[in-house]
């Protein structure tokens, strides 16, 4: 059986990645995966990731969840580190 942990491996995110994407696109955290899976091996996928995460950010805090817009700020922070040629976006 393919745990999260798997699908986490073989798309390059992270757990808070997989589960702010997952929040964004109202899927189950396995979709998630598999999603960020097939956009990050499209043109333009990695830069629809980080648009997805700095709109929840921005949902976040729009609502008064600061708590919830740092998570996903760390989320989005860790993402730009490991693609770091979305940073001069």
């Amino acid at each position: 059986m393919i745990t999260l942990e798997d699908c986490m491996g073989m798309c390059g995110l992270n757990e808070a990645e997989i589960a702010a994407l997952a929040e964004h696109e109202h899927l189950a955290q396995m979709e998630a995966a598999a999603l960020a899976n097939y956009l990050l091996h499209q043109a333009g996928g990695a830069e629809r990731i980080r648009q997805m995460l700095i709109d929840d950010i921005r949902a976040a805090g729009k609502a008064g969840n600061l708590t919830h817009a740092a998570e996903l700020l760390g989320a989005l922070r860790h993402f730009l580190q490991h693609h770091p040629q979305l940073q001069a976006v």
